[in-house]
């Protein structure tokens, strides 16, 4: 019996070493990535931005709401809104998500979140080789972004998203085996191989579909990732449809990024002539258009790794740049000279100041916060294209973050069921809340009937005094059993009940409203009654 179970056990052991053997690189790769505990929770973000569509309404407040969920991200989405780079277009203050989105547009917003997620979320970022990699994903995708201005392909700002994911399985490899990451950028800096060649030598599996597999696993759609494989070498013909134009306008996308990393002058590289004469005609890019290109691009890539706090040694040498819309620094600085003493105060300086707050969670700068959101509204409805969501979503902004709550909505009357019904918020738990809060039209003697029948606003500074609590109906007990204080304002135009602002804290706010915080509150009212009565 001992002879014959000794043979077994040995077997076994053999087959198990045998079995660790057949286990490659990919697989222990692949295994790695799969078990880090952030990458899906990055690949989740990720995914619901992407599939955002810009011509979906709902996507909007999704996108708004994606971006307000995130102290951090806010704050680098308004700091990015506000550089000279990214506010050139409108030339306007952004002080509101929902403003940027409608100023900067859905497509920009929605790049520049993404490209700050894939930072924030990217494990060993400490490491120089990692940031080095974001680094090139972001000067690739704001190269993309401005190829999307010459695409005459619908949806062409696209490209930014393709861009900025086309390095993914190298930034991958660079976080999760800085070792095997080196060797294979050893051989292809070399010139001795192409980076599939590399690829296959260090890693035994292509790198393309290594790209593929992770970003089908974060749920990106087909259609990014087909746009990610290589167009065939040499030079190219025009595309003839929107996936071969992306293809290409990628590939020239992160084939150019080595010249904003060694920010040279467009014009004096033989790289530039390469580039042109591969892409040049299939992207209908000349000689000016690719300088000017570059120049534009390599800006937005500046501002948004500075934003996105990468700190990468690619992007800290900068040497000028020259062109003849930009003029010279010795310029620049004798116009400065000129003018010292003159200048307005700075808005970038006076909005990064720490903001303080009472202990309700209400900022200290509420009136100033509110005036600023006022004059938001202002310049969205002199616009004229504004969408009545898109103001709606604006005020419920400037209340949540002018006055600190934690829950904010716009309900509107349902007519066909005699109800009042969310269909706006923002806030915590903002979805859930959104579907059950729903109210009767009839009259009653609640704080949320008197206040629609009077047409008069109410603060709410302690919800837990008996003469409010009495008042409080038993919907809103059972939905929001936390809400010690809020807010009610009433939508009534013409005479004629439309609805109702809401927002709550779960704290008791004894400061209260100002009088004069009040009377701002009270203009963005009218401003949003005189869009409704005007549709």
């Amino acid at each position: 019996m001992q002879n014959n179970t000794r043979p077994n056990t040995e077997d076994s052991q053999v087959n198990t070493l045998s079995s660790e053997s057949n286990v490659t690189e990919k697989d222990k790769l692949v295994s790695a990535i799969c078990n880090d505990p952030d990458l899906p929770a990055l690949g989740s973000a990720i995914s619901r931005v992407v599939q955002l569509s810009s011509s979906d309404d709902e996507s909007i407040r999704q996108q708004a709401y994606l971006v307000l969920s995130d102290v951090s991200l806010t704050k680098k989405i308004l700091c990015l809104s506000n550089s000279v780079t990214f506010r050139a277009a409108s030339g306007q203050v952004v002080t509101s998500i929902s403003r940027a989105i409608f100023l900067l547009g859905f497509d920009t917003v929605k790049t520049c979140a993404l490209a700050m997620i894939l930072v924030d979320g990217m494990p060993g970022k400490q490491a120089e080789c990692v940031r080095n990699e974001l680094t090139k994903a972001l000067a690739a995708s704001m190269v993309g972004r401005e190829l999307a201005k010459h695409g005459h392909f619908k949806e062409a700002e696209e490209i930014a998203i393709v861009a900025l994911f086309k390095n993914i399985g190298r930034l991958l490899i660079a976080s999760h085996d800085h070792k095997l990451y080196q060797m294979m950028m050893k051989l292809i800096e070399s010139g001795t191989h192409t980076e599939a060649e590399a690829s296959m030598e260090v890693l035994d599996f292509n790198l393309g579909s290594f790209t593929e597999t992770i970003l089908e696993k974060w749920d990106i759609p087909a259609s990014i990732i087909r746009s990610i494989k290589a167009p065939p070498a040499g030079v190219l013909r025009p595309p003839k449809t929107r996936q071969e134009w992306m293809q290409q306008a990628a590939e020239l996308s992160e084939s150019a990024v080595p010249l904003i990393l060694k920010q040279t002058i467009p014009g004096e590289t033989t790289m530039d002539v390469a580039l042109l004469r591969r892409f040049g005609k299939a992207l209908n890019i000349d000689r000016k258009k690719f300088d000017k290109l570059m120049i534009d691009a390599t800006k937005e890539a500046c501002t948004l790794s500075n934003n996105a706090q990468l700190n990468s040694p690619l992007l800290n040498e900068k040497k000028e740049i020259k062109s003849e819309e930009t003029g010279s620094t010795a310029d620049t600085q004798a116009e400065e000279d000129v003018l010292s003493g003159l200048f307005l105060p700075d808005v970038e300086k006076e909005k990064s100041m720490v903001t303080e707050y009472h202990p309700s969670g209400k900022p200290f700068n509420a009136q100033e916060q509110l005036l600023a959101g006022v004059q938001e509204i202002v310049e969205m409805m002199a616009s004229q294209n504004y969408k009545i969501n898109d103001l709606f979503l604006l005020v419920l902004e400037i209340l949540y973050n002018s006055l600190g709550f934690r829950f904010v909505t716009i309900c509107l009357k349902d007519i066909k069921n005699n109800q009042y019904r969310s269909r706006y918020s923002l806030g915590e738990n903002n979805a859930e809340i959104q579907r059950n809060f729903i109210f009767p039209t009839s009259s009653s003697t609640d704080i949320f009937s008197l206040s629609i029948k009077r047409d008069v606003d109410l603060m709410i500074s302690d919800a837990s005094t008996k003469k409010v609590r009495d008042m409080i109906p038993r919907w809103h007990r059972s939905l929001l059993t936390d809400a010690r204080s809020f807010i009610v304002l009433p939508l009534v135009v013409n005479d004629r009940p439309i609805g109702i602002f809401y927002a709550d804290r779960k704290q008791v706010s004894p400061e209260g409203i100002t009088t004069d915080e009040m009377k701002i509150i009270k203009t963005l009212k009218r401003q949003v009654m005189t869009a409704l009565s005007s549709r």
